[in-house]
């Protein structure tokens, strides 16, 4: 039970914060629209209130693409695409630095066959490995959880983020923009 504390530790906290965000009511608040509105009528607290709200949301289990459709279309793709992925790497290394204080690398402590052959790549090539994940899975919390608690460097997740995500996020820029014109909404 010793080995495992640490992960019960990060369990509780995101079940708290979760349950908090929920109880408050301000999970119906973080909404595309209400993110559209902040972007719009705040160009630079927006920006930083967008990025706090993408880091909570991250924790919390709100999908990344809500916030990227949000500046697509209060932004325009570029700008748009440009604040997401500010946004997104900080809320990446925010939860990485956050959960690691929690939990350390608790995955590390697993007594697992496929957990250890899962380290033994991810110790050889760590940026590639990160960077590839992001590319496939983006901010999904679990992916950050997971990497946050593996014992990765931070500087090999932050590099592996920054080259794992304009891929991604230039997808989803292309999509939301065409989408917000053939609806009529951008």
């Amino acid at each position: 039970m010793h080995k495992y504390r640490r992960l019960l530790l990060v369990a509780l906290f995101l079940g708290l914060l979760l349950a908090a965000f929920q109880f408050s009511g301000m999970r119906e608040h973080l909404s595309p629209q209400y993110l559209h509105d902040t972007l719009l009528a705040h160009k630079v607290w927006g920006l930083v209130l967008f990025a706090l709200l993408f880091a909570l949301g991250n924790l919390i289990q709100i999908p990344g693409w809500i916030f990227l459709a949000a500046a697509v279309l209060a932004l325009g793709r570029l700008w748009g695409g440009l604040a997401t992925y500010l946004a997104a790497t900080f809320s990446c290394c925010f939860t990485f630095l956050l959960i690691r204080w929690l939990g350390g690398s608790a995955l590390r402590e697993m007594d697992n066959r496929l957990a250890k052959r899962i380290f033994a790549h991810l110790d050889e090539r760590p940026v590639a490995v990160i960077t590839l994940l992001r590319m496939l899975f983006q901010t999904v919390p679990a992916l950050n959880y997971a990497l946050s608690l593996s014992g990765v460097r931070f500087r090999h997740y932050l590099i592996g983020t920054l080259l794992g995500l304009p891929l991604p996020i230039a997808l989803y820029c292309l999509f939301f923009d065409y989408l917000g014109r053939a609806l009529h909404l951008s």
